[in-house]
C-alpha cells in the first residue's frame, strides 16, 4: 500500500528581503530632479495654456464674435452715411470764406477815404 508521504516544506530563503528604505539624508536627486521637473511642466502648461487657446482659435478663424460682426457692419454703414456729409461741410466752409471776404471787402471799402460811405 501507498503511504501518503509528509508535505514538503518551502526551501529556505535565499535573498532575504530588503530592509526598508528610511532617508536619512534627504530624498537620493533623482526623486527631486523628478518632482521638480513635475512642477515645472504644470505651471508652464498653466501660464500657456490661453496662449495656446488664442493661437488655436486664431488658427481656426474664430476671432470675431458674430455680436462684433453685426456692430461692426453697423458702423461700417454709419461711416458710409456720413462720408457724403463731409463733401457738403467743405462746400459750407468755401460758401462762408467767400461771405466773409465779401463783408470784410465792404466795410474795408466804406472806411477808406473818398470811399463811399453814404453821407454826403
Amino acid at each position: 500500500m501507498v503511504q501518503p508521504q509528509p508535505p514538503i516544506p518551502p526551501p529556505p530563503d535565499v535573498f532575504p528581503a530588503p530592509p526598508p528604505v528610511i532617508f536619512q539624508d534627504g530624498p537620493p536627486e533623482i526623486v527631486l530632479i523628478a518632482v521638480v521637473s513635475l512642477v515645472g511642466i504644470i505651471a508652464a502648461g498653466v501660464l500657456l495654456l490661453p496662449l495656446v487657446r488664442a493661437l488655436a482659435r486664431r488658427l481656426e478663424g474664430k476671432t470675431v464674435d458674430n455680436a462684433y460682426q453685426a456692430e461692426l457692419e453697423q458702423l461700417r454703414a454709419r461711416v458710409a452715411e456720413l462720408e457724403p456729409l463731409q463733401h457738403r461741410i467743405a462746400e459750407l466752409e468755401e460758401r462762408v470764406d467767400f461771405s466773409e471776404r465779401l463783408l470784410t471787402q465792404g466795410r474795408d471799402a466804406a472806411r477808406a477815404p473818398g470811399g463811399t460811405d453814404g453821407s454826403r
